[in-house]
């Protein structure tokens, strides 16, 4: 026997991406024990030219015989397996030729020459082309063993069309399934409803709905994807004749950057948090890099933090995480994310969130063991944390210095491996685990809140800073010690340097590669005339109200409120440590891949490269990558559109939405028809720090736009994070589209007593530059005027 024609059985696992798509699934199912007719797959090799070799005919007549041995009166189906078919980009379903019911060795061998030959047909041409997959067709044939199906049908693990994992879905018809694909026979629809498989459908075929539902619901986990499954009943037992990937549920080409996760399922995509950090569009390689840290951090499998990527943005899946919460808890999507609420703000009204019918015994089984390793190494990372944020600026300008030396790729591959990715990861760990202790504030401000309202809740947690002092508020009140001459150029640039509105992007610099950026933010604090410390007493001297109010109130509490409101403190100041610990250490990774991008040869275009892609240049086990102009297109198609929803469930076409005139900002919902935003004369959001303020606007889109705002200006603008805090001290209050209660908006007004309303979801469409408004920051309202300033 050669190696051109291999069974079903002995196909192995290196010669699968030989045997094509149909064929090397068919002999994976058969090995892994699934009811799979008998079969075998002629390789591209026993070809020559149009025409089979000899010995590779005498193996498939030896084939032949023996499955007729055991089968009498056998018929047998011949079909195609193209490389490239049955694959999650492209399924090339009855695009090639199959010839059914063939019986004698001159039947087969015509019908496999018919197969062969049609990978040169018109339509197979065109339908390559449509898919983006131009290269001429390597093809292997199937043959197999035909079963006389009474009932034929196809089954779809999750809806191919909304991407809904509630239910399977399925249809048969009776006799041979050729009749379903080819549409000339009315199929009968039914749906298998997770968890359990529960059957709705005509009741001739309940008898085997367990049975196919179990073969699915193991494929899709074996597989670890949604499966588009044909299957047969014949003699009362159910055969599974293909499984492939539901090409829809794609998320695109990788090799091209052509990549949108809402394409994969029907989830509900947020960037409430991530946007505020992450307002870039991420090319390649940093959205490499957030991979790598949601793959070290994530307890929920298919859950994305910083990598949900949908055209360039970073978008997480709230939906699993809430999917989780419900399943271990029993609490349906609202009341499961009302825990979530103050992260990541409130979802409309009208949504309905979308969950994944995970079953308790699954997620414990899934999520137990990597619980059980994300603690310890939390609780490692929460006791060696002060040490941490204590060591890593002397580590990174030590670290900096020794990138920058390296001469050899091979130094440069092994200094990331060994000692920069790992700190990384560690820096992650912490920042990760100091967050973790704000949520203590939320709990605190929904019972100050039943004490006094929502107003002096706001005002009691708006002293966070104590006398050690915000991380993310001293970039600003930095600037005021370097003009009162308390603190030297150099002692900023160490503490403030790695900040900046583009913080985690990065192919963008740093403000510090910038020598004059400093000097610019002295100048400008000095135009503005910028008074950081009178904002601060005035907000001190609110919060002292407040408090005195509480005391006359609740005179009992009151060593009670002292303590949380230390107790919240502490926990935001670490967390404004750990976050900034971690950047400057994550900044480390731009520093290597500049120098990596300098000894590949390619400069630049390294941020076009993603990491593994990276490394595998440094180690020279590749010499080059394609497809970098194609992702450099993508790249900048993205950046083009305007700004996405802040809040989207099911598929979104962002290009097709940019085109609508009509377009909303605040959702998108692909499950409902979207309706136009009401025409109010107020904005609803969330309340980010207590004042009432009446304004005129000004639209800022980023940072650098900051000479734009007048002082007594409102600041409006999609998100802010710390890059933009040097220009809150001009501003009469803040708006934002993107944000919740623990936002960097929120918390910065509140600290400096600015009024500010975040999470408006379409305060930048709904408002101009110019429009005078009411801001209520206790109540998150914002009233608009009616009219402009002349």
């Amino acid at each position: 026997m050669t190696n051109m024609v291999k069974s079903f059985k002995a196909l192995t696992p290196d010669l699968q991406s030989s045997a094509g798509g149909k064929g090397g699934m068919l002999a994976r199912l058969y090995q892994a024990g699934y009811p799979v007719p008998e079969g075998f797959v002629i390789l591209p090799e026993a070809f020559l030219g149009e025409k089979l070799r000899g010995e590779a005919w005498n193996d498939i007549l030896v084939f032949l015989n023996a499955i007729r041995k055991n089968h009498e009166e056998a018929m047998f189906a011949v079909r195609s397996s193209a490389i490239s078919e049955d694959s999650a980009q492209a399924s090339f379903a009855g695009e090639f030729e199959t010839v059914l019911n063939v019986n004698t060795d001159h039947e087969i061998e015509e019908a496999i020459y018919t197969v062969f030959r049609s990978r040169e047909s018109e339509r197979v041409k065109t339908y390559s082309s449509v898919k983006g997959i131009e290269q001429s067709h390597q093809i292997a044939v199937v043959v197999q063993l035909m079963v006389t199906s009474e009932i034929s049908g196809v089954l779809f693990t999750a809806d191919p069309i909304t991407g809904s994992y509630t239910n399977m879905i399925g249809n048969y018809v009776h006799g041979l399934g050729e009749q379903l694909v080819s549409g000339e026979s009315n199929a009968y629809d039914f749906k298998l409803k997770r968890p359990k498989g529960k059957y709705d459908g005509p009741d001739e075929f309940a008898k085997y709905a367990s049975k196919l539902y179990a073969y699915a619901a193991r494929l899709e986990k074996e597989l670890d994807s949604s499966q588009d499954i044909e299957w047969a009943v014949a003699k009362g037992k159910v055969y599974i004749l293909q499984a492939r990937p539901i090409t829809t549920f794609s998320i695109g080409n990788i090799d091209t950057y052509e990549i949108n996760y809402s394409l994969m399922e029907d989830q509900l995509w947020t960037n409430t948090n991530v946007a505020e950090a992450i307002p870039d569009v991420y090319p390649p390689f940093t959205w490499s890099i957030a991979r790598l840290l949601d793959d070290s951090m994530n307890f929920i499998p298919g859950y994305y933090v910083f990598s949900g990527n949908i055209c360039g943005r970073p978008y997480m899946n709230i939906s699993r995480r809430v999917s989780m919460i419900s399943t271990v808890l029993g609490k349906d999507g609202k009341g499961a994310l009302k825990l979530l609420g103050d992260l990541y703000g409130q979802m409309p009204e009208e949504m309905v969130m979308p969950i994944h019918p995970f079953t308790r015994l699954e997620v414990m089984k899934v999520m137990l063991p990597i619980v059980m390793g994300t603690t310890k190494e939390a609780l490692r990372a929460s006791k060696n944390l002060p040490q941490f944020l204590k060591d890593t600026p002397d580590w990174c300008v030590e670290m900096r210095k020794r990138i920058e030396s390296v001469k050899e790729k091979e130094a440069l591959l092994n200094l990331w491996e060994d000692e920069l990715r790992p700190y990384v990861l560690k820096a992650l760990s912490g920042a990760s685990m100091a967050a973790m202790k704000l949520t203590n504030i939320t709990t605190l401000d929904k019972k100050l809140t039943q004490l006094v309202g929502a107003e002096d809740s706001n005002t009691l947690l708006s002293n966070l800073r104590g006398d050690a002092g915000l991380t993310s508020l001293g970039p600003v009140i930095g600037i005021s010690k370097v003009i009162q001459g308390e603190m030297s150029r150099q002692e900023y640039l160490m503490k403030y340097g790695h900040r900046g509105p583009h913080e985690y992007e990065l192919s963008m610099p740093d403000p510090m590669e910038d020598t004059d950026w400093l000097e610019k933010q002295i100048a400008e604090a000095k135009r503005s005339n910028m008074d950081v410390e009178g904002l601060l007493k005035r907000q001190y001297s609110q919060y002292e109200a407040a408090k005195m109010r509480f005391k006359e109130s609740y005179p009992n509490k009151v060593n009670w409120l002292e303590k949380q409101i230390k107790k919240a403190g502490e926990a935001a100041r670490r967390r404004e440590e750990g976050r900034s610990e971690f950047v400057r250490a994550f900044r480390l990774v731009r520093a290597f891949a500049l120098k990596a991008g300098e000894l590949i040869g390619i400069g630049d275009d390294v941020f076009f490269h993603y990491i593994d892609e990276v490394e595998a240049l440094l180690s020279e086990k590749l010499s080059r990558v394609m497809h970098i102009p194609a992702r450099k297109e993508n790249f900048e198609k993205y950046r083009a559109l305007p700004p996405f929803p802040a809040i989207i469930r099911g598929r979104f076409d962002p290009f097709a939405w940019a085109k609508d005139p009509n377009r909303r900002l605040d959702y998108y919902d692909a499950t409902r028809p979207m309706v136009r935003e009401p025409d109010t004369q107020s904005l609803k959001g969330c309340a980010g720090a207590a004042g009432r303020v009446e304004g005129i606007v000004r639209i800022l889109t980023r940072p650098e736009e900051g000479d734009a705002l007048l002082p007594g200006e409102i600041l409006v603008a999609a998100t802010t994070n710390i890059g933009w805090t040097p220009l809150f001290p001009k501003a009469a209050a803040i708006i934002t589209d993107i944000g919740a209660p623990l936002s960097h908006a929120a918390i910065v007004a509140r600290e400096l007593g600015i009024p500010a309303v975040v999470g408006c979801g379409n305060a930048t469409t709904r408002l101009k530059t110019g429009d005078r408004v009411i801001v209520e920051g206790g109540q998150g309202i914002v009233y608009l005027k009616g009219f402009k300033e002349n």
